[in-house]
C-alpha cells in the first residue's frame, strides 16, 4: 500500500466532508465521522457531482443533488437513483495527518 497525505485533522471537523485533489481521475471526499474518517471518490456514481458537498449521517453520504445515499464503508448506494458503487480508500492517521492510499481502492468483497 502507497499511503499520501490527504490533510491534516483538523481540517476535517467531525460531521463534514472535504475535498482532496491526490492525482488520478477524480477527487477523493475526506469524511470525519463520530466513527472515524473515511475516503470515497469524490464523484456520485449516478451524477457527476461531488459527494463532498452532501449531507454526512453516521457512516453514510448523501449525494446533494438527488439524494443517494453511500456507505462510506463500502461505497454500496442505499438509496436510489444511484445503482452503481463508488470506490473507497483505505484510511489511517499519522499524528496530525490523515493518509490515503489512492491507488488501492478497498474490494467491496473484503466488507
Amino acid at each position: 500500500m502507497s499511503f499520501v497525505r490527504a490533510c491534516a485533522v483538523d481540517e476535517v471537523p467531525v460531521g463534514s466532508a472535504i475535498a482532496v485533489d491526490l492525482g488520478g481521475d477524480a477527487e477523493i471526499a475526506v469524511v470525519n465521522t463520530v466513527d472515524g474518517f473515511f475516503a470515497i471518490r469524490d464523484v456520485c456514481s449516478h451524477a457527476e457531482v461531488p459527494l463532498s458537498e452532501g449531507e454526512i449521517d453516521g457512516c453514510t453520504l448523501e449525494c446533494y443533488m438527488h439524494g443517494s445515499r453511500f456507505d462510506l464503508r463500502t461505497g454500496l448506494p442505499l438509496e436510489l437513483p444511484a445503482v452503481m458503487p463508488v470506490p473507497v480508500y483505505p484510511v489511517r492517521l499519522d499524528g496530525q495527518d490523515v493518509l490515503i492510499d489512492p491507488h488501492n481502492p478497498i474490494d467491496i468483497q473484503e466488507q
